[in-house]
């Protein structure tokens, strides 16, 4: 990993818990990505996290300041190496990105006795990811899954229904966006390949960037995006896109010509994940929110505003009392059909990562 600016594991001799000061500062600091907290009719309160407010007296600092996982890393990876505070109690980052943390030892390990919620509601198939097993370090904040969007009156009512209709298209050409993610974008195109994501090899992997690169070259591809694609696919700067299945739901409801479709292949399933960082001020403040939020009629106000996929079992039942067509959407609450086609990134080993990361980044830069 160092090949990559990464510090060492060794790092963690400076990191660890520090003391808690939950009890007498009634705070926290949360970060999160954009448009991942539901908002009021008038864009003033954030009722869920208000009502948490109301009910603990715990005053949350709710920051908006994660677009992309590596420049979210890069901002937070030199306290975290040197043991320094980030001045975050609360962060949310997809799975690989959780999974190098909790393997560098630079978060906290979260106490069973403040998440009775979360423990027993969490979904089954968020339960056990192979880089936590049992949860011990992280609580899933959202599922996501990864689909292609595009905008019907840019493509002029075309459907785009695959990864090479997004690579080879001429229609398309210069208004495609991929995801800044790699596994994200890699994933999709192995899919597309007829590989699986969560079983493939090197040559798998390689063969993948270079149909990636080949879209890039010959200027198919606009350009990667993190969160911030949505704009662009909304307008119809971007025709057509890989996308996260929450964002289109979204912008479907305020812009009807905002589509999705899952490829015949398959999609890529992934999590977004609440984590502690180590030396946080207010450990126990921060598990009381990530267990607020897996009460079923919480989750349910949340996830009918944001619409990605729900982790708490049971919420189906008090989605549908706030919003039934949410509730029968399989973009949030999936169905059997749609779980069939889901499919996971395998973990990569810190020299896969290494590898694979430098590669990708050739792309993007």
């Amino acid at each position: 990993m160092t090949a990559c600016g990464i510090p060492p594991a060794a790092g963690n001799v400076q990191a660890g818990a520090s003391e808690d000061h939950s009890a007498k500062e009634k705070r926290l600091s949360f970060s999160n990505w954009t448009e991942y907290m539901d908002l009021s009719e008038d864009k003033k309160s954030r009722p869920t996290l208000d009502a948490f407010q109301r009910r603990t007296g715990i005053k949350v600092k709710y920051t908006e300041d994660i677009n992309d996982n590596v420049e979210f890393f890069g901002k937070i990876k030199p306290q975290l190496a040197a043991g320094q505070d980030t001045g975050r109690d609360l962060i949310c980052v997809t799975d690989w990105l959780a999974a190098r943390l909790i393997r560098f030892g630079w978060v906290q390990k979260l106490d069973p006795a403040n998440l009775p919620h979360a423990y027993s509601n969490l979904s089954p198939q968020f339960r056990n990811p192979d880089w936590d097993p049992g949860r011990a370090y992280s609580y899933p904040w959202q599922g996501i899954s990864t689909v292609i969007a595009y905008n019907a009156k840019a493509t002029k009512g075309k459907e785009v229904t695959s990864v090479r209709q997004l690579l080879e298209d001429p229609a398309l050409k210069g208004r495609v966006g991929f995801l800044s993610e790699m596994r994200d974008s890699v994933g999709m195109t192995l899919l597309d390949s007829g590989k699986d994501p969560g079983d493939f090899t090197d040559d798998d992997f390689d063969a993948a960037v270079a149909r990636i690169q080949q879209g890039v070259d010959n200027g198919q591809i606009r350009r990667f995006t993190g969160n911030d694609y949505t704009s662009d696919l909304e307008s119809g700067d971007l025709a057509a896109c890989l996308a996260w299945a929450g964002d289109v739901v979204q912008l479907s409801a305020g812009t009807p010509d905002v589509r999705f479709h899952i490829p015949d292949g398959g999609y890529l399933t992934s999590s977004d994940n609440l984590l502690v960082p180590n030396k946080a001020r207010h450990k126990t403040n921060a598990e009381r929110l990530i267990d607020y939020y897996y009460e079923p009629k919480v989750a349910a106000g949340l996830a009918a505003w944001i619409n990605f996929v729900c982790p708490v079992d049971g919420v189906r039942a008090e989605l549908a009392e706030i919003d039934k067509e949410a509730a029968d959407n399989p973009l949030i609450v999936p169905d059997a059909a749609m779980a069939a086609k889901s499919r996971s990134f395998r973990s990569l080993t810190s020299e896969e990562e290494a590898r694979y990361e430098a590669a990708f980044a050739k792309l993007t830069t």
